[in-house]
């Protein structure tokens, strides 16, 4: 008989809160930043250098925001406001710059996984309890993008080794600074061999589940942990669940999980 879930609840005083500028106040101040920092630079460098720089203010102010539509707005924000009103002479391939930005950030072959959002702070809140690791335990966050998940798992295992795998290169490099106590490298998740961490995190879409199961279930070793926020492994019973936000849950599968083992492709 499938065992039954554990519903956990948090023990401890919630984190203290973000402050979380209303929308659309972040759009805004990413605009006009990229304005002033054009407006500096026109007359001192080339005119495509210049609108290069003021586009990279977009896109990096764009990883800031949650939600494909708010973040497109974000990063185009700019070239398109710059376009509309002539302030730059460009030819129409100078055009595709923000494009090509927008591209180093958001690798077209990330796209099938999970959008950019960040793990919200305490999401993994009570998660050691119901998934305990001894010291030292390699725990991976498969698609780390800022650092956020990692920076939640180290708040659920402050003893334990954080790795974290990211495909876009700028956000790897990003989340190296922000989490300079783990260990982040750049590279396909789907690729990555998870045989060698006791617990694997992923924040990723429902579609994707069952492959992130096949994954698992092929390289994973019996007794290691899957942790999914929000989205659960389907018809797979899970070991604990507990309450996370926003009506979420966070889903924890110990291996091996029943199914037929078939490798993920």
């Amino acid at each position: 008989m499938p065992r039954r879930p554990r519903r956990l609840h948090h023990l401890h005083a919630p984190p203290p809160r973000r402050i979380v500028l209303p929308w659309p106040l972040p759009a805004v101040l990413v605009w006009a930043a990229a304005w002033l920092l054009f407006a500096g630079l026109r007359g001192s460098v080339a005119p495509l250098a210049a609108l290069g720089l003021a586009c990279a203010v977009g896109v990096a102010g764009s990883l800031l925001a949650q939600g494909w539509w708010r973040r497109g707005l974000i990063a185009l924000g700019f070239p398109l406001s710059a376009a509309l009103g002539g302030a730059v002479a460009l030819p129409a391939w100078g055009w595709l710059l923000p494009l090509a930005l927008l591209l180093l950030v958001y690798p077209l072959n990330a796209w099938r996984d999970a959008p950019l959002f960040p793990t919200p702070p305490g999401a993994l809140h009570g998660l050691q309890d119901a998934a305990p690791l001894p010291a030292g335990a390699a725990v991976l966050d498969a698609g780390c993008g800022l650092g956020d998940g990692l920076k939640a798992l180290r708040a659920a295992y402050p003893q334990a080794r954080l790795h974290g795998l990211e495909w876009s290169g700028p956000l790897a490099l990003l989340c190296r600074l922000r989490c300079p106590w783990a260990r982040v490298r750049r590279g396909d998740l789907w690729a990555a061999d998870w045989g060698g961490y006791d617990l694997v995190y992923v924040f990723q879409r429902p579609e994707s589940m069952a492959r992130v199961a096949a994954k698992a279930r092929a390289e994973m070793a019996p007794g290691n942990w899957l942790v999914s926020l929000a989205f659960a492994v389907p018809g797979v019973c899970p070991s604990a669940r507990l309450d996370s936000f926003a009506g979420h849950a966070v889903w924890i599968y110990q291996l091996p999980l029943p199914g037929d083992g078939a490798a993920p492709h």
